[in-house]
């Protein structure tokens, strides 16, 4: 039984909370949790232990690694100030970062989800648009939180990416988008797999200096693409990818 590590996404005390509330809670997802689990792999929460020891020795059980989506990564975590309200979880980022490192040092498959894209690029020193619409200006749409995972847009993926071993080649490639953020400067040793047609915002990753697509990110939800169907690319062939990966490790 193969033990995929998922980093935790947080949520802080709140009094006005009936349950727990004065508590810091530890989480992911439904659908996250039926997407990654497989008669052979157990997708295992990894907490934030106040005992870094503990956590090493954890970390060292598991044969790859998954950074989901959630809050918004601290400017401050990249050296920039805040705009406006977004001010990010730095939090998290620490918890995660720790996690990460480990991850490459180790050479662990890694596959990372939205924030975790975005993780990914920054553990590389690259940056981030703290809010596209914002910053960027682009007529797509890339977040509605009315709609959440029933908005996509078309992806381009270049000839040459690693991504068409694991999608082939179609005219139209669609996915979901639920991001507000995005990448800005791209980090070291990165290769950019695929972006948005129209505007051109990062939507896959790769690190070179490991097996390609070893360590991998996605700015799309693939554990929520039943949500759309067949409009949007499948999820599940990019989790085999990163599954082969932890087979063979």
């Amino acid at each position: 039984m193969l033990k995929i590590g998922v980093s935790s996404c947080f949520m802080y005390p709140d009094i006005n909370r009936t349950v727990f509330g004065p508590k810091s809670l530890l989480y992911f997802e439904k659908d996250m949790a039926n997407y990654l689990s497989r008669k052979d792999a157990m997708p295992i929460l990894i907490p934030d232990l106040n005992d870094k020891s503990i956590l090493e020795d954890f970390l060292k059980e598991m044969d790859g690694f998954v950074f989901q989506g959630g809050t918004d990564l601290s400017p401050t975590t990249y050296g920039e100030k805040p705009i406006g309200r977004w001010q990010g979880d730095k939090q998290r980022d620490i918890y995660e970062l720790e996690i990460l490192d480990f991850a490459i040092k180790n050479d662990k498959p890694v596959f990372a989800i939205c924030r975790g894209l975005q993780l990914l690029n920054v553990y590389f020193g690259g940056t981030l648009y703290q809010d596209i619409e914002t910053q960027f200006k682009t007529n797509v749409e890339h977040r509605n939180a009315k709609n959440y995972d029933t908005i996509a847009h078309e992806l381009i993926i270049p000839d040459e990416s690693y991504l068409n071993s694991i999608y082939p080649i179609s005219d139209k490639l669609y996915v979901n988008t639920i991001h507000h953020q995005a990448i800005k400067g791209l980090g070291s040793d990165l290769d950019v797999l695929a972006i948005s047609k129209e505007d051109h915002l990062v939507e896959a990753i790769m690190w070179k200096k490991c097996k390609p697509g070893k360590v991998l990110g996605v700015q799309w939800h693939p554990e929520f693409t039943h949500t759309l169907g067949g409009l949007i690319i499948d999820g599940n062939p990019i989790y085999d990818n990163f599954l082969s990966f932890c087979r063979n490790s």
